[in-house]
This record gives structure tokens, sequence and C-alpha cells, in this order.
């Protein structure tokens, strides 16, 4: 097995300390740490993604996977840097203003590091305005929004208002996504994406920056 191979086998079983010793290692052979990130890390994070969303894993095997990536990452930070890397699109996440559940939401932001996306997250009960100027300050490309509950799904309505309303108009995208969240929903308020996992909606995600 290459070295590769034992950083995405360690990943997938949320090995953090042996993650971190041979990313390390690989680090230590010469190998760049653009590489590293992207062939062993986010692809290891990649394989994840697929079996949980084909049901071969659990939220708890993603947790454990996510945290031993982010350990990789951590040892590779300084050598990004000088390698001059750069992510592949930045995204703004929370959940609406007068909701306060995050279980999904955090799963999408994973899901969404695990592709190599930068993902700056504003917590629960986040306003319209909040989303705009986080991602006016971050230069973000993606806003994403999350509700678990009907009475608060119209505050994604006042996020997309809000952007077309803004110089950002037309530069960065509106995606929805929550329990009872809908794709007629989504075409109804003018949202850019509506999905219905958290793995649909990273490949969602990657997928707009590519375009």
């Amino acid at each position: 097995m290459s070295i590769f191979e034992d950083i995405r086998a360690a990943l997938q079983t949320g090995k953090l300390a042996e993650v971190k010793a041979l990313t390390r290692q690989a680090l230590d052979e010469g190998v760049e740490a653009k590489s590293i990130l992207e062939d062993a890390l986010l692809a290891g994070m990649g394989i994840i993604g697929q079996k949980f969303k084909m049901n071969e894993v659990y939220v708890p095997e993603v947790l454990v996977a996510a945290r031993a990536m982010n350990a990789g990452i951590a040892v590779l930070k300084p050598y990004l840097a000088e390698d001059g890397a750069e992510g592949k699109g930045v995204v703004v996440i929370g959940t609406v203003k007068g909701d306060l559940h995050d279980i999904g939401k955090n799963l999408v932001k994973l899901m969404m590091e695990g592709k190599g996306l930068r993902v700056i997250d504003l917590g629960v009960n986040v306003s319209a305005e909040q989303f705009i100027a986080a991602a006016r300050e971050n230069n973000a490309g993606i806003i994403a929004c999350s509700a678990l509950l009907t009475t608060t799904m119209g505050e994604m309505r006042a996020v997309v208002d809000g952007l077309n309303a803004s110089p950002m108009a037309g530069n960065v995208r509106v995606m929805i996504g929550g329990a009872p969240v809908t794709q007629s929903f989504c075409d109804q308020i003018g949202a850019d994406k509506y999905t219905s996992s958290a793995a649909d909606a990273a490949d969602a995600a990657l997928e707009l920056f590519i375009r």
C-alpha cells in the first residue's frame, strides 16, 4: 500500500493519531502538501461521503472520519500556505433566524469540507443580514441556509431577497435545505439550489463553484 492508501484507510476508520503520524511521514518523505491534502485526506473523506450517501456508514462514522481528516489538515496547514494552495471555494453556512437546530447543518459542513471547500459556520439563529455580511467579508460564493421548522423557512426568502438587493447579486448562490424544505419552495423563493441530504449538498456546492 502507498502512504496515500494508508492515510485514506486510517481516516475512514477514524484513527486520528495514525492520520496525523502518516501525514507527517508523507511530508518528511518529500510529498507535496497539496497532494497529501487532495489525494489522501480529501479523497478518504470523499469515500466516506459516498458510503454515507449509500447508507453504508452513518453519522457517527462520518464524524470520527472528519475529525481525523481535520487533524491531518492541521499538520499540513503551514506547508499549504507555502505551496500557495487555495481552496475550491468559500461557503457561508448557518441555521436561519428563529431556528436552533444544527445537526443537519453540521453534517453538511463536514461533507463540504471533505470536498475541499472552506466553510464559514455562523451557527444557529442567523439573520439574513448576518448571512449577507459574512458572505461579503469572506468573499464567499455560496450562502447555505438550513431550517428544521416550517415557521422559520420564510427567513430563507429574506436571504434571497436581501442578496438580490445587494451589490453581490448574481455573484453569490443560495443553497437551502432541511426537513421541511422542498424543491417547490426553493423555486418559489428563487434560491439557486435545494438538496435533500448532506452528501448531495456537498456535491451540489462543488458543482456550483465549477460552473
